[in-house]
């Protein structure tokens, strides 16, 4: 039989941190799942933000 309720693995999105502040059009988002038990904290990686054209911090929103 199949587990009732919810599991510990969660989809999250992630945002570019640094586009917001420069005021360039559009926004680079990426969307990936986290363990809610092993990382309760709101999620922070290095991702390639294609507008801006370089490595950039990508914070998990709500």
């Amino acid at each position: 039989m199949a587990k009732k309720g919810k599991g510990n693995r969660v989809q999250i999105i992630l945002e570019c941190t640094e586009h917001k502040e420069s005021g360039l059009a559009g926004t680079s988002r990426y969307i990936s799942t986290k363990n809610r038990k092993n990382t309760p904290e709101r999620m922070e990686l290095k991702k390639y933000n294609p507008i801006m054209k370089k490595m950039t911090v990508h914070k998990e929103i709500k």
